[in-house]
């Protein structure tokens, strides 16, 4: 399958340093007409948002998408619960595991692909400290290394 072109949103960059990402899934949402204005425009967060599943069905909160502009009447609460779209046997999988301890469900991005919005979800473990301690000391390992390599080849 060819890579389809994806226009960014809105990552999620706590998620990478709070949880190992394990098994990531593409899921639609469900979402009013000035929502999608609103995104176009780039305006939306999802630093504090969470999935949960209820009665079969998968649901983003606190996703935050700023009210539009020329929107009057027809917008919608910015922090509403959305409805995730994803085939059920897909819920279901995702339902068994984070019944199993220590897993749960993080947004990581959000982007348009071929004119639809979609919403990049992942399955995480949560880390330990010392688990984002040793992330940290690779990342500044590594930064320290391409500094001096940058001064050697000047």
């Amino acid at each position: 399958m060819a890579n389809k072109p994806k226009k960014l949103i809105a990552n999620n960059k706590k998620a990478y340093h709070e949880y190992f990402l394990e098994e990531k899934l593409e899921a639609g949402i469900e979402l009013v007409g000035t929502e999608v204005k609103s995104l176009r425009a780039g305006k939306c967060s999802i630093k504090e948002a969470f999935i949960r599943i209820d009665n079969g069905e998968i649901f983003i909160y606190q996703m935050h998408i700023s009210p539009y502009e020329h929107g009057n009447i027809f917008n919608k609460d910015p922090k509403r619960p959305r409805r995730l779209l994803l085939h059920k046997y897909e819920i279901r999988k995702l339902e068994g595991k984070i019944k199993e301890r220590g897993y749960t469900i993080v947004p990581v991005e959000v982007y348009f692909t071929n004119g639809r919005v979609k919403l990049e979800i992942a399955l995480a473990k949560g880390k330990k400290l010392y688990d984002k301690r040793a992330d940290i000391k690779a990342k500044d390992m590594k930064r320290e290394a391409e500094r001096d390599f940058k001064v050697r080849n000047l």
